[in-house]
């Protein structure tokens, strides 16, 4: 029984002429090799599987042959290419960086570049994944890689650019290989599949080359994987199968049922692929990108970023013609969206649903916007004969009966938070038959419209006020200063000063407040309009006067200055003075 090789392995390139995807990379190496212009080290980097070791492999293998094509290739003939093809060859030495990456790994490294090539010209020393050296064999090799022997080349090869030193990027050639195209890789596979006699659809081989993302190698690891499940017979329907991967068909449905609102078939569809195991960021994600294809595919500028065979570009084209541009603007946006909210959400299908709904929604007839207007009910709020209620209250409208005669003569002193203005709609003869109690800490204002109400406003405003001189203690007035200070929700500075700072009851209804600094008696100055009268009012005494003050025994008490700090400390505790006077301690 033959042993078997993988044909990532079997079919490596063993020349520039067959090397996928470089062709620009190859070409410069080819010339620098006719013209005798070899530099002594180069750096080969990009994604993996793009054939960064292959090509210094090649190059090793080239600029020791003995009679190179006049193309720049090697012959495979003489005995340093032999040699080479049969892994026999002492002058390649190849070192895996990511194994062999301690100071001693370099230092041994270094005492082999004295050698002299036994065949060939050079003594070529390839270092793969270069970006795995400590910072120490860094520098334990920059001056053999910045001056080394004639007879030696260095080729670094790495995945991660970014994380070698600046000191040995200087020092060499740098090559940046890109990743392999969709419709390189279709081809390789296609003569891949010839050579071993088997059986293939492209459509299959896009898909292997879809999953591959640009890297040779993996995609020909792909290809022995399904050739294995399929028995040698690969089709699209079994590379899907075996991959995991999701049918563009459900797309091409979903997209229809999306297009025609159908709801309930894009969410039984939804359910369908779910069903089948996929992950839902997975088909979100798909469908994005679906939607990406279907815009690429509109344009025939942007036609070219779409690589796929020939019988799937004709149906993406045929579905595109169905959509309008703004439509799959507007669907890559909402799909771009759910991806990014997928892993924050805690349901995680009701957010798929809610996307298909919208997408549905995109699509709606503007016959159907019109009906969709026709079922609204506005709200009572917004009609011109009964003005919007203030924000400030959330309950239904109260009619507010007249009060007694009994309970009238008399105010009564009533605790209350709601706003200091509650705006009621309330029909014409109901106002009519309601009256306003001016002694009360509320203000009702029934509005009949925006004229009524300013007209009532002005009415309030013009009725005189009753003269009234009852006395009263100064537990009440306490009372009612606080409850005043309890309202003032948006004047936080004002309210904190009034519950902290009570007045004081003197003769002749004259109250007096002691503030603590000239900011709080303009704040209190500020305010002493709409505080006298709801003092006044709630006191049933229109005599009442206020005087603000800044009491002289409170300036005193508060420190300013680093001194009038020690000296208050001081007062509090004598033995301070001895602290200072033991350590020799200064106050500066």
């Amino acid at each position: 029984m033959n042993n078997y090789i993988v044909s990532a392995r079997k079919y490596r390139p063993a020349t520039f002429h067959s090397v996928v995807g470089q062709k620009s990379l190859t070409t410069t190496l080819k010339n620098a090799i006719l013209n005798n212009k070899l530099a002594h080290a180069y750096l080969f980097c990009g994604p993996s599987g793009v054939g960064k070791t292959t090509c210094a492999r090649i190059f090793a293998k080239t600029i020791n042959c003995f009679h190179p094509t006049p193309d720049g290739e090697a012959c495979n003939e003489c005995e340093s290419c032999l040699s080479f093809n049969e892994n026999r060859s002492y002058n390649i030495h190849e070192l895996d960086a990511a194994s062999n990456n301690s100071v001693d790994d370099i230092r041994s490294l270094i005492e082999q570049v004295r050698i002299l090539p036994q065949i060939g010209k050079y003594k070529v020393y390839i270092i793969d994944e270069v970006h795995m050296l400590s910072a120490a064999a860094f520098n334990a090799f920059l001056k053999t890689l910045e001056e080394p022997p004639h007879h030696a080349i260095f080729i670094l090869a790495t995945t991660e650019k970014h994380k070698i030193l600046p000191t040995i990027l200087s020092r060499c050639q740098i090559y940046d290989f890109s990743r392999i195209s969709i419709n390189d890789i279709v081809e390789y596979q296609e003569y891949v599949a010839q050579q071993e006699g088997i059986h293939v659809e492209r459509e299959a081989l896009n898909v292997i080359a879809q999953k591959a993302d640009g890297g040779m190698r993996d995609a020909l690891s792909i290809f022995d994987q399904v050739v294995s499940f399929s028995g040698g017979n690969v089709t699209y329907k079994t590379v899907i199968e075996n991959l995991n991967v999701l049918d563009y068909e459900y797309y091409f449905r979903l997209t229809g049922a999306i297009l025609q609102n159908q709801v309930g078939n894009s969410m039984l569809l939804l359910n369908e692929i779910l069903s089948k195991g996929f992950d839902g960021q997975h088909i979100v994600s798909g469908l994005a990108a679906f939607f990406r294809d279907l815009l690429v595919c509109k344009d025939p500028q942007t036609i070219v970023l779409f690589e796929v065979g020939d019988a799937v570009k004709e149906k993406y084209l045929s579905a595109a013609s169905t959509c309008e541009t703004a439509f799959l603007y507007k669907a890559i946006e909402l799909s771009n969206e759910c991806d990014l909210n997928y892993r924050a959400s805690r349901n995680k299908r009701l957010l798929m649903e809610l996307l298909l709904i919208r997408l549905c929604q995109l699509n709606r007839p503007s016959g159907q916007e019109d009906d969709k207007k026709k079922t609204i009910i506005e709200p009572i709020a917004e009609k011109k004969e009964n003005p919007p209620v203030n924000k400030g209250l959330q309950s239904s409208p109260v009619i507010v009966p007249e009060a007694p005669q009994s309970i009238r003569s008399r105010p009564t002193l009533v605790a209350t938070t709601f706003p200091s203005t509650i705006n009621l709609n309330l029909p014409e003869e109901t106002v009519s038959k309601t009256k306003v109690l001016a002694k009360s800490p509320l203000s009702i204002s029934l509005k009949k419209g925006n004229s009524a109400a300013e007209e009532e406003k002005k009415e309030i405003r013009k009725e005189p006020e009753i003269h009234q001189s009852l006395p009263f203690s100064q537990e009440s007035l306490n009372h009612v200063w606080k409850m005043y200070a309890q309202g003032l929700q948006e004047k936080v500075h004002l309210k904190n000063t009034m519950l902290n700072i009570l007045p004081e009851l003197k003769d002749n209804n004259l109250i007096v407040v002691s503030v603590y600094n000239p900011e709080q008696a303009q704040k209190l100055q500020e305010e002493s309009t709409e505080l006298m009268g709801f003092l006044r009012r709630q006191l049933s005494n229109s005599e009442i006067r206020m005087e603000v003050k800044i009491s002289e025994e409170n300036t005193k008490q508060l420190a300013y200055t680093d001194m009038e700090k020690y000296q208050l400390m001081v007062s509090k505790n004598k033995h301070l003075n001895d602290l200072v006077r033991e350590f020799n301690l200064r106050l500066d």
